[in-house]
């Protein structure tokens, strides 16, 4: 019998292990590169991670970074939680793209669906002590735009945020 030591796998590894399928593309102006994940929490933690350090890494202040990374999170729970219902059948896609205007996430599921128009609004005085219901209002008040569609089966959502001369501050600075 073999005794040892048990050592953490550093996070890079972890998404590593959780990842089914890769893909790359780079190009002069853009670089994308897409994950095709379990529908686990972990994954969840994973794909919020990787969205932080692609936000830093296009050059988003540090606020911005934590929104981008909440609406991702928001976003890949909706995924695995009420789009593939946990089935370890199921996988989710999430691709990180950013170009000279824009960072762009898309993340996509292959549950049943989603019509964005029959969410209860989370503001109605009915909604505003329940539990859950306000990941899409948060979507949408951290990113610049938010896009659903449905996929048949699925759900693809699409997050941007502005960079740059387009970025939401710089034209609040320009405006001043």
């Amino acid at each position: 019998m073999r005794i040892g030591t048990l050592s953490a796998s550093p996070p890079e590894a972890r998404f590593a292990q959780t990842v089914v399928k890769q893909h790359l593309v780079n190009g002069p102006m853009t670089n994308r590169v897409s994950y095709t994940l379990e529908s686990t929490l972990e994954s969840v933690n994973q794909v919020e991670q990787k969205a932080s350090e692609v936000a830093a890494r296009a050059g988003l202040a540090e606020d911005e970074q934590y929104q981008v990374a909440m609406a991702v999170r928001e976003a890949a729970v909706n995924a695995v939680l009420h789009g593939n219902a946990y089935d370890p059948g199921k996988r989710f896609v999430v691709a990180y793209e950013t170009t000279s205007e824009s960072l762009v996430i898309t993340i996509t599921d292959q549950g049943k669906g989603l019509d964005p128009e029959s969410l209860p609004d989370p503001l109605a005085p009915e909604n505003l002590m329940k539990g859950s219901g306000r990941g899409i209002f948060l979507i949408r008040a951290f990113m610049d735009e938010v896009k659903i569609r449905n996929t048949n089966p699925g759900t693809e959502v699409t997050l941007i945020k502005h960079t740059g001369r387009n970025a939401a501050n710089a034209k609040e600075e320009e405006a001043q």
